[in-house]
């Protein structure tokens, strides 16, 4: 929308990111909506000044709505004092008057007028890609996951995720683990972190990159708020990366949101027997890129790399006679640690202590429950 881009004094700009800020606090009004308001009263500022009946002519408030909107402009005062006081909370509100407000962004015809953030917005001048799939994913997906996250990342790729349990955390431990920057779009308040595993991510991501809603604080994660959410996960992304993602899922949606948008998709193969790559496979009979490598994704960017960068398993060489053979029961797929007893034929002390062993050296995790699947390089 060209009225988004409307350049504005510093002075204009003061006085208007309060109003949207509070304008933001009332729950049936949207990005569209705001904006509809905006250009009939000539800026948000001038919104509060008019009557809640003349919204309601204009179409823009229902009848059911109007007692809601002019208790709201009861509250205009207190929302103002609150926009001042974020931050002290270490939040930012950035609306698009602001430069720092994520010009991929301004390119949708819904984008939010404006975006709590921690940490700091994707930048603008750096290719970036959204990592998504299942929150119910194999050891498999999330290895893949973040294997592909820390690759990218460490090419100056950011990378873009939900912070959902599942490929979305996978792919943000990645980025941290390479070193690069990666931004969690909220389905919820800012200052609410959800899942509540995911807290070890939502701090340090806050310090490698930046942590962004549009929800007003407090806001709970309700179910409807992360299809909404995901126009912004894909609009912040040159392209869209799935791990793995069934039939129908949310990471399908998304993908319907970025096509639209005109953003490049991949995906991930998987076995025709997995149920959760049935969704992948599809995309990729639909047209989606078939994805074996990070370095298909750093061609698809352009980005020049010294080698052709191929995900494998840790060789085997170094590892004594034991290790390679409790090494040898393991794959991606997690197994239980009765199952690697039986198998490598140890006892079952001895091969606890090998397993240990495996993983102070990288070569394996437990991801708990005495499950133990090898780690990918």
């Amino acid at each position: 929308m060209k009225e988004k881009q409307v350049h504005m004094t510093e002075e204009n700009r003061i006085q208007a990111n309060p109003a949207i800020y509070w304008l933001n606090k009332i729950p049936f009004l949207g990005p569209v909506s705001i904006n509809k308001m905006r250009c009939h009263a000539g800026g948000f500022s001038a919104i509060y000044n008019i009557e809640g009946t003349e919204w309601i002519r204009q179409g823009i408030l229902k009848e059911k709505e109007l007692a809601t909107f002019n208790e709201a402009k009861k509250c205009y005062t207190k929302a103002v004092s609150e926009y001042h006081s974020l931050k002290d909370q270490g939040i930012k509100f950035i609306t698009i008057l602001d430069p720092s407000y994520p010009k991929r962004l301004l390119e949708l015809p819904d984008s939010p007028v404006g975006l709590f953030v921690k940490g700091e917005p994707p930048k603008d001048s750096m290719p970036s890609i959204a990592i998504i799939g299942s929150r119910n994913a194999t050891q498999y997906g999330l290895e893949v996951a973040r294997c592909f996250g820390k690759e990218l990342a460490r090419e100056g790729i950011q990378i873009i995720s939900g912070l959902a349990a599942g490929i979305d955390g996978a792919g943000h431990k990645g980025a941290l683990e390479g070193g690069g920057s990666t931004y969690g779009i909220l389905g919820c308040g800012i200052n609410i972190c959800y899942p509540k595993e995911n807290f070890y991510l939502y701090d340090q991501i806050i310090e490698k990159g930046g942590l962004i809603s549009e929800y007003r604080l407090g806001e709970p994660p309700r179910a409807r708020n992360f299809p909404i959410r995901n126009r912004i996960i894909s609009g912040l992304a040159d392209a869209v990366f799935v791990v793995e993602a069934r039939e129908k899922s949310g990471s399908l949606i998304t993908v319907g949101i970025a096509l639209e948008q005109g953003k490049e998709v991949f995906a991930l193969p998987g076995r025709i027997t997995d149920f959760g790559s049935r969704g992948c496979n599809q995309l990729i009979q639909s047209g989606a890129a078939l994805v074996s490598s990070p370095g298909d994704l750093l061609e698809y960017f352009g980005m020049k790399f010294c080698k052709k960068l191929y995900l494998y398993e840790k060789s085997e060489k170094g590892l004594a006679k034991k290790e390679k053979m409790v090494y040898s029961c393991l794959d991606l797929q997690v197994k239980h640690l009765e199952d690697i007893v039986s198998q490598s034929g140890l006892p079952l002390s001895e091969c606890m202590m090998i397993l240990l062993d495996l993983e102070l050296k990288g070569f394996i995790q437990c991801t708990g429950g005495s499950y133990y699947g090898r780690k990918l390089s």
